[in-house]
């Protein structure tokens, strides 16, 4: 099965935005990243697109909104980020 895309939405001076990447990069997927530090636009996308939440990261795999650093932090814990990176989930 592909890779679902895999969508963050971030800022350049998030420390949490930095930390949810860097699992993703160990996970060794690919990620489109947004910042919408200096965007509103795009910052008003995301909030629509992540259900009025406007804290960042906001992440994405396929079509499920997982939430931001520490729910990404979670599934990995709980063994359910792998399958979801695979299109398993």
């Amino acid at each position: 099965m592909a890779q679902p895309k895999i969508q963050i939405y971030t800022t350049r001076t998030c420390p949490f935005c930095v930390r949810a990447k860097a699992l993703l990069d160990q996970k060794g997927v690919k990620y489109d990243e947004t910042d919408v530090g200096a965007d509103a636009s795009k910052r008003a996308a995301m909030t629509q697109r992540a259900n009025g939440k406007r804290s960042v990261p906001q992440i994405f795999i396929g079509d499920t909104h997982v939430g931001g650093c520490d729910e990404l932090y979670a599934l990995e814990r709980a063994g359910k980020l792998a399958p979801m990176l695979k299109g398993a989930a």
